[in-house]
């Protein structure tokens, strides 16, 4: 039987992160991933359609740039496809509230970088295939079982591992939580978030935009359709609806659609002249209500999932991955277990609070923007254009957003 310090189960972008850098501080990690290496390392045809560009796409923040550059990944990433973005232009839907951030008012180069998701989880994997993690590709796990003060993974091959630590990278519905017993609090938001890539008429100005309406909130997100953000005129839209307005929309033909996502923006980008094949989600928020037992930890949306409308999931994912990291280096300049539950509670310290927080807040956003009486469109307006006014305090927010 193989034993290991730590063996993290999941390896998309959470996952393969908190592995490579728990080798890199020198833990013995094992990586359990269902997917194989071959299909996980293969690189995307250019991008010359919509539907070559994959529609699951993640805004990273500065602060998650900088993991990615410590753990060398983002060398990988930026020469595939990435879009940084310059600008963040929100207004409401219903009322004259508007507010803009730029990045230049903050002396940046970017508020962020729109990447897809299988570009990041590619380069991460490049750097795990030469790396000291030992990556079990392929695999499934069929059962954990506590065994002394660890944890006995079991998996599909019948083969098992035993681990000080065990963390849950295995996503929403992680199978690792529910073994582990650990309780969740969540609820439906009655929404379906719909996202396809869309080519727009003008150039979408390296700019974030996202309208907001009783409904649900609009994000047209910028691509790039090569490594240096040629083109400009690609999107990954994010369209977050109630349910019964969702299903109207999937059923409408493309040409319908289209012709309601260029209302929906009202013209920004003229019109939404194609688009790629839809997708349409259930919005469930969860939360753990603990993110630790002895031995175990969870991360990523194994611990907590959001309402995407301000891009924040990746993000606080990789929040998570930059504290246990931290906590996991201080347990061994201490010469502690990584499984110990006073080094995982620390690590649950951190970033329950900060995850609670932003989960608040885009609930609270989504009831704001949600209600229509005349006195809430008076307040989001003159609150909205009140701080467009209010420079400093609207770059503290920014710059809060981008980890700076």
């Amino acid at each position: 039987m193989n034993h290991f310090d730590i063996v993290v189960v999941g390896g998309g972008m959470t996952g393969s992160a908190l592995a490579l850098g728990a080798a890199h501080q020198g833990w013995r990690t094992a990586l359990v991933e269902t997917s194989p290496l071959s299909e996980l390392l293969s690189r995307p045809a250019e991008a010359t359609s919509v539907d070559d560009i994959e529609p699951r796409v993640s805004a990273i923040s500065v602060a998650s740039q900088r993991l990615l550059e410590s753990l060398g990944a983002w060398k990988h990433i930026s020469e595939t496809r990435h879009c940084p973005y310059t600008a963040m232009d929100v207004w409401d839907g219903e009322a004259i509230g508007r507010i803009r951030f730029d990045a230049a008012e903050l002396g940046a180069p970017a508020l962020g970088t729109i990447v897809e998701n299988r570009h990041l989880v590619r380069g991460l994997f490049q750097v795990v295939d030469t790396s000291a993690v030992t990556c079990l590709d392929g695999q499934t796990v069929s059962r954990l079982a506590q065994e002394g003060q660890g944890w006995r993974v079991s998996l599909g091959d019948g083969s098992d591992l035993t681990a000080d630590l065990v963390v849950g990278a295995d996503g929403a519905h992680s199978r690792i939580r529910q073994w582990a017993g650990l309780p969740t609090r969540e609820w439906d938001y009655d929404q379906e978030a719909i996202v396809c890539t869309v080519k727009t008429e003008r150039h979408h100005q390296f700019t974030a935009w996202q309208r907001f309406t009783p409904t649900g909130p609009l994000a047209f997100l910028p691509l790039a359709t090569e490594g240096d953000g040629s083109d400009g005129h690609f999107c990954s839209i994010v369209w977050s609806q109630d349910t019964l307005e969702a299903r109207r929309l999937m059923a409408l033909e493309p040409p319908a659609f289209m012709a309601e996502l260029t209302r929906a923006l009202e013209g920004r980008l003229g019109e939404v002249q194609a688009m790629s094949g839809r997708h349409a989600f259930p919005l469930r928020q969860r939360h753990g209500k603990v993110y630790v037992r002895r031995g175990l930890a969870l991360i990523g949306d194994a611990a907590h999932t959001i309402h995407p409308l301000a891009g924040q999931g990746a993000n606080l994912g990789y929040g998570d991955v930059v504290a246990l990291l931290d906590e996991l280096d201080t347990a061994r300049n201490r010469r502690q277990s990584p499984g110990e539950l006073t080094v995982l509670e620390r690590y649950q310290r951190r970033r329950k609070g900060e995850n609670l927080a932003m989960m608040a807040a885009m609930e609270g956003f989504k009831q704001l923007f949600g209600r229509d009486e005349l006195v809430l469109r008076w307040l989001r307006s003159r609150g909205m254009r009140w701080l467009d006014r209010m420079k400093p305090l609207k770059n503290r927010v920014a710059a809060e957003a981008m980890g700076l």
